[in-house]
């Protein structure tokens, strides 16, 4: 091999080998493409984010407002007592339901009204403060835990707001179907006291049902099945399991609807399948929610749409135009400014023909028609 050949190699080495020697540094190594590529964020994260940002202001424009709730709740419940009154039902098939029930709950061997009646009604200390409750805390605990949930679950008060109306509708529609004699109202050889009536004295109620005194006549006695007294304590027990904070509210949550199945049959006024009627109540109440809050977004909708142009005449007729008919457009100062022609001599704010002879005088230019017209003179 040439000597040449043999020194240009010697020197191409030598200069690799000073290239990669410790110290010295050789320029700056190319990056690799995938190094150079921008860190893009998958869209789904990007939309989950959005979601996340648009979340609260979606909790905003559905979140109740109690001066429409307050009126609503007021309806509702005027429409249910209301119709408590007109679907009394007749006396001796009320009577004939109760008798079906009771044989039922015997042949069942489930008929614990007996033994907690008489604990009621032979021993004052268990059966006053029951009356108390029967006739109390229905109307008491119900809407406090409505407010608590409107004030504090604001999230989620739509929704159980809505499965308490539904399953007190529900609720109504069995009282028309199926009145049912509760067991105080039955013949004394079936075994049965009102001990709303015996200790009535204790209290402001009479002796039919949980009334005031001499107010009886506006409450139907025969609205026994379902017990809505246990589905809507079973509502109250619901939502303090779920969202109370504390073991005491868990524990009351669990101790308020099983206390109330016992205070409803021990003083007579349900039998113990009115009890299981009214958690089933409840229980179709919360599978038709959900439908019901959709139904009833339609009909807004739909309301809306038909009310829109209603309120957009009674909004537009409170201004009416002063111009009758002219508006005036983008660089114009009086209506059908653009539409007056302009001589060759006139300035481009020349003001119109119909402008009057105070134009000049007030300092305005005239419009090429009224100089012709003065140029004539």
């Amino acid at each position: 091999m040439p000597s040449g050949t043999r020194s240009d190699e010697k020197g191409e080495g030598d200069r690799m080998a000073q290239t990669e020697s410790p110290g010295i540094e050789a320029g700056p190594r190319p990056v690799p493409e995938r190094e150079q590529r921008p860190q893009v964020r998958p869209h789904r994260d990007r939309d989950q984010d959005r979601d996340q940002d648009r979340a609260p202001e979606k909790s905003a424009r559905t979140r109740a407002r109690w001066w429409t709730e307050l009126p609503l709740i007021v309806v509702v419940y005027a429409a249910y007592s209301a119709g408590r009154l007109v679907v009394r039902g007749d006396v001796p098939g009320a009577v004939d339901h109760g008798l079906a029930i009771l044989r039922v709950e015997k042949t069942l061997r489930i008929n614990a009204e007996h033994p907690l009646n008489r604990l009621f009604t032979q021993h004052a200390w268990a059966g006053v403060p029951a009356d108390f409750w029967y006739a109390s805390l229905h109307y008491i605990v119900t809407p406090a835990i409505l407010v608590w949930m409107f004030r504090a679950h604001a999230e989620q008060y739509r929704r159980v707001r809505t499965w308490l109306m539904t399953s007190t509708f529900l609720g109504l529609i069995g009282f028309t179907l199926l009145p049912t004699c509760p067991p105080r109202l039955l013949h004394p050889a079936h075994g049965f006291v009102d001990t709303m009536a015996q200790y009535s004295s204790y209290g402001w109620w009479g002796g039919e049902a949980s009334a005031p005194r001499g107010m009886g006549g506006m409450t139907n006695q025969y609205a026994a099945m379902p017990s809505l007294h246990v589905g809507w304590a079973l509502w109250c027990g619901v939502m303090l399991w779920r969202h109370g904070r504390t073991p005491v509210a868990k524990a009351a949550g669990v101790a308020y609807p099983l206390l109330t199945t016992i205070v409803v049959m021990g003083t007579a006024n349900h039998y113990l399948l009115d009890a299981v009627a009214g958690a089933v109540v409840m229980g179709v109440g919360l599978l038709l929610a959900g439908p019901v809050m959709r139904l009833a977004a339609v009909l807004r909708t739909v309301l809306a749409a038909r009310l829109a142009p209603v309120a957009a005449a009674v909004r537009g007729g409170g201004s009416p135009i002063v111009s009758g008919g002219c508006q005036t457009s983008a660089g114009e100062r009086i209506p059908r400014q653009r539409e007056t022609r302009h001589g060759p001599g006139a300035e481009p704010g020349a003001a119109p023909a119909d402008a009057g002879d105070g134009a000049a005088g007030r300092g305005l230019p005239r419009s090429s028609a009224a100089e012709s017209l003065g140029n004539a003179g």
